[in-house]
């Protein structure tokens, strides 16, 4: 009721509410923004073929000479096992 009988508010106070609104606003526009990005860009763990990261890795050292064709066979079928994609942390110990 004071407003309506000539009370003003402060420089700082006018000030203040702009600067929140502004950077209310730019951390919306920045959220969706990120949202956007995220949900557009590839997944990390997953080559352009559908691979993942560990079959480029053994491909990579293959083909500097890391390791034969017999050992690049052997760890391909071991990763393209069906028991080896269980989540980390749910097999027994052994």
């Amino acid at each position: 009721m004071m407003f309506w009988y000539g009370a003003h508010w402060a420089f700082w106070q006018v000030s203040l509410m702009w600067v929140g609104m502004i950077v209310f606003w730019g951390l919306l526009i920045w959220a969706v923004y990120a949202l956007i990005t995220s949900a557009r860009r590839p997944s990390q763990d997953r080559d352009e073929d559908g691979g993942s990261g560990a079959f480029r890795i053994l491909d990579e050292r293959l083909a500097r000479g890391e390791i034969d064709e017999a050992e690049y066979r052997r760890l391909r079928d071991l990763l393209s096992s069906p028991d080896n994609q269980k989540p980390a942390g749910t097999g027994s110990a052994r």
